[in-house]
């Protein structure tokens, strides 16, 4: 029962009703609130006035104001009554519900009467903070409105029902169950502290202790009231205006207030309206019932999309890993690779120091001795070997100048590593794209004369020219299908529908470049387009609420489309490959909707699967 309870609070005060009184647009206040909120309109502007100048207008017709006046400032939290002439502008309050009051102009006058008794101000307005809809009170001011005597009684059940929870109001820790309750003290106790703060004796040993529930109950509970008559008192109601939709006494109906009206018993209309109420409340329970079951279905997704989300992580972290540890072996392979060039360099050059070196020595010992061979005085002995140390010096002369002085290796690895395919593969690795594909219209890539509302989802333009807008979305593989329908179709223009490059012509018709597939339509007839070359002129055309459907096969390169499900024409495109947005142009007579997220036709992917 505890989703009943906003039911059962007044939208003024946000507590239970206390005595409420049903409105002529059947949402209750409480007495006390409906007299807080009564605003007192000027006398030239009341409706006896307006009926004593000849203008025949009613109550509720004159205090229908109307939302212009008292209710356009509803968004900034105050209201003014621009509709009296003379009322000053009154700031605008919320309830603890929520919901708008608008206080009394000026405060009740001082009265020992209850709410419904007093006197209220001549010519007071009351406006339902619910529905807004207001009315001028006649002379027996609040007394004019039915009390509610079932929602009382609804109130009191409740309360009772609820009352088994009470607690103690004096623990200062965990409020443990109440068993008590004090009438002349008003709280709630425990046993511990009753027998220390409600001893009974002295003054307190008068108090008269009640179970909780019953204590609970005798605060708000009176006496139940027999429904009388608002017109007459003293009358119980017996029989109810079909016409009126109200319960009347037999005085109403001999002074003749419903006398051309139909007129029932009372039992028997109260039987009448139970048993409809009973069977729209079956229509309601079923309603009811799907939405809970849809509520589980939705908690279950929760779930559901956690557990999902838990395993895609772990999925991903994997293949991100496997990739890395292939990055790495490949690493380590191209390491080695540098590993032995380097080797096979210092081996080089090693080898040509160690023979250049050996080649050093030998002709340094060549040349110290031929100096020593030059110092000697002896001519016939210097000539008998200097034929021979000339020819040796010149052939270790000629054995220097034949390269042996360049080094046989250069210090720069002649190795460049490629990684920019890599790199690039890296930066396009992205999530294969799923079979339905959620995506709205990008005002960031559009043609400024697009006019973007509902979420992206529905564009116009404010040109009479042809003007390009492209969804938020690219595809390069799978198997897409979206539809635009039409909301807005004058003097047959002729949008078009296909899909392009991101860098496509915005200002002109789509498919009018090399960079646009695209079929134009208008009410008669449809072609294909793209490079500004027109193909498969086909009848059937569009009109307003025409739904257009646009088939992108990336898997067998085609694109295809249909108007209100029926394929138009043959494959419009084939050999289509690459990255494409979906794309419409259109003028100012045209207005359309995306819808995505929706699946590939069945009988188009029966063809398939059978292709």
């Amino acid at each position: 029962m505890e989703e009943m309870e906003e039911e059962l609070k007044c939208p003024v005060c946000g507590s239970f009703y206390r005595e409420p009184i049903i409105l002529p647009c059947s949402h209750n206040l409480c007495q006390a609130c409906a007299r807080n909120i009564l605003v007192q309109t000027p006398e030239s502007e009341s409706p006896q006035s307006r009926r004593a100048s000849g203008s025949a207008v009613s109550d509720y017709d004159y205090l229908d104001l109307d939302k212009m006046s008292l209710y356009s400032e509803a968004d900034s939290g105050y209201g003014s009554y621009g509709g009296f002439a003379s009322a000053p502008t009154t700031p605008c309050q919320k309830s603890p519900n929520g919901v708008r009051v608008f206080p009394p102009a000026m405060p009740p006058p001082a009265t020992h009467l209850s709410p419904a008794l007093a006197p209220v101000p001549r010519n007071s307005c009351i406006t339902c903070p619910q529905c807004h809809r207001s009315l001028i009170l006649d002379d027996r001011g609040l007394r004019g409105f039915p009390k509610n005597r079932v929602l009382e009684g609804v109130i009191d059940r409740y309360q009772q029902s609820k009352a088994a929870a009470l607690k103690c109001q004096l623990c200062e820790k965990a409020p443990k169950e109440a068993t008590v309750m004090c009438e002349q003290c008003d709280v709630f106790y425990c046993d511990p502290c009753r027998l220390r703060c409600h001893p009974p004796r002295g003054p307190l040993a008068k108090h008269r202790l009640v179970p909780p529930a019953q204590g609970r109950v005798s605060r708000r509970l009176s006496p139940r009231k027999v429904s009388t008559c608002t017109d007459h008192e003293l009358e119980n109601h017996s029989m109810y205006c079909v016409q009126c939709k109200m319960p009347v006494c037999y005085q109403c109906l001999e002074e003749g207030k419903h006398s051309s009206h139909e007129v029932k018993a009372l039992g028997a209309m109260w039987k009448l309206h139970k048993s409809q109420l009973s069977q729209a409340l079956n229509g309601l329970s079923d309603r009811a019932k799907e939405a809970k079951e849809f509520l589980v279905q939705l908690r279950n997704m929760v779930q559901q999309i956690q557990e999902n989300s838990v395993e895609f992580e772990a999925c991903l972290v994997a293949q991100c890993d496997a990739l890395i540890d292939a990055l790495n072996r490949r690493k380590a392979q191209l390491l080695a690779r540098v590993n032995k060039e380097h080797e096979h360099k210092l081996k080089v050059v090693r080898d040509q120091i160690s023979h250049c070196t050996v080649k050093l020595r030998q002709t340094t010992g060549l040349m110290e001795y031929c100096l020593e061979v030059i110092k000697e005085n002896d001519p016939s002995g210097f000539l008998q070997i200097s034929d021979a140390l000339i020819r040796r010096v010149h052939l270790t002369e000629d054995q220097w100048g034949k390269g042996t002085l360049t080094p046989r290796m250069t210090t720069d690895f002649d190795l460049s590593l490629d990684n920019s395919p890599l790199l690039q593969s890296i930066h396009q690795l992205d999530f294969v794209q799923m079979k339905v594909a959620w995506f709205a219209f990008d005002p960031g890539s559009a043609h400024s004369d697009i006019i973007f509302s509902n979420d992206n989802l529905t564009v116009t333009c404010s040109s009479y020219d042809d003007r390009v807008v492209l969804g938020k979305t690219g595809f390069s593989k799978g198997v897409h299908y979206w539809e635009l329908t039409v909301d807005r179709y004058d003097n047959h223009p002729d949008p078009a529908f296909g899909v392009a490059r991101i860098d496509v012509m915005k200002d002109v018709m789509l498919g009018k470049d090399d960079k646009a597939w695209a079929m134009y339509v208008d009410n008669n007839r449809s072609w294909f387009m793209h490079n500004n070359s027109h193909t498969n002129r086909t009848e059937g055309g569009i009109t307003k609420g025409a739904t257009i459907g646009v088939l992108l096969d990336l898997n067998r390169k085609t694109l295809t489309f249909f108007i209100n499900d029926e394929q138009q024409g043959p494959i419009a495109f084939e050999n289509v490959e690459g990255l494409f947005f979906p794309a419409v142009s259109l003028n100012r007579n045209v207005q359309v909707t995306l819808h995505t997220g929706l699946p590939v036709p069945d009988f188009y992917s029966s063809r398939a699967s059978i292709a």
